[in-house]
């Protein structure tokens, strides 16, 4: 499916959004991973070259095995490209870095530390020369921030999974990253509580404008958070096929959106994407 009225943006054009800055802010330049293995060189990606502007809020889709927490690992520097090379404020990424914090689907949290500990555990490694008083007001600003400062002392086993994620999400915004990467900080949960943390995602993030790098499998999530939607060709060797940018106006409304025409021209033009022209072949 091709609509005239869609706006596919290629990967190197600069988005005409009001409060960005000028300059790329991350770009991924011909970056391509290969692993060995004992059947040969696997490539995983290839030539993946991406432009990102500082305080936008960017999606990953596509389908398992694309590469897309392949991508984010080597945007936190968990990994590193075996060609081209990831930068951040010009600067190259070849480990991880404060400037750069990381949501898991599965938390990670400590669960023997309470909600109010595992966030501290993040603000002294980063601020250790801040007074404790200061820290303190760190950490309870950030509970408070995702509506968790009544279960400071809750431990994640007394925690539902919502709870969690929210505490995930405070610890990485202690430190006051540039780059929020989240790994489908949402797909364990259940719809009503994703819808809720979306929305309060959003919330954040309207209020602090750092640049989000977010995977997710659900187009419906990335057309209601994202400025762009980057949708990922099936691997191996795997490449951006196309950049969906998504018009609707900040702060964003839900009823609102899926009650607009364009919202379902843009919805079945990724669902074309994914499942006609990269569908999966099972034989």
């Amino acid at each position: 499916m091709t609509n005239r009225n869609l706006k596919v943006v290629e990967t190197s054009k600069q988005p005409k959004k009001l409060g960005l800055t000028r300059q790329p802010y991350l770009s991924i330049d011909k970056v391509s991973k290969v692993y060995p293995t004992s059947r040969g060189p696997f490539t995983v990606l290839k030539d993946v070259n991406l432009t990102i502007y500082e305080g936008e809020f960017i999606c990953l889709i596509g389908h398992s095995g694309c590469g897309k927490s392949t991508l984010l690992n080597m945007v936190s520097g968990f990994a590193t490209p075996t060609d081209g090379e990831v930068r951040l404020g010009g600067q190259r990424i070849t480990k991880p870095g404060p400037d750069r914090m990381v949501v898991f689907q599965s938390y990670a949290l400590l669960p023997w530390l309470t909600a109010y500990d595992n966030i501290y555990l993040a603000v002294d490694a980063v601020y250790g020369n801040k007074l404790k008083a200061e820290k303190d007001a760190i950490v309870r600003e950030h509970l408070a921030l995702v509506g968790l400062l009544d279960a400071a002392e809750k431990k994640p086993p007394q925690m539902s999974g919502g709870m969690r994620q929210r505490v995930s999400i405070a610890r990485a915004l202690s430190i006051r990253p540039q780059v929020l990467i989240l790994d489908e900080p949402f797909g364990a949960l259940d719809a009503i509580t994703k819808e809720e943390l979306q929305e309060e995602l959003l919330k954040i993030w309207n209020d602090h404008r750092c640049t989000v790098l977010m995977i997710t499998h659900d187009i419906d999530e990335a057309l209601f958070l994202a400025d762009r939607l980057v949708m990922m060709t099936n691997g191996p060797a795997a490449q951006i096929g196309e950049v969906l940018e998504i018009p609707f106006s900040r702060p964003r409304d839900r009823a609102r959106i899926m009650e607009d025409p364009q919202y379902y021209k843009l919805r079945n033009h990724a669902l074309d994407f994914l499942f006609h022209r990269f569908a999966h072949n099972d034989d």
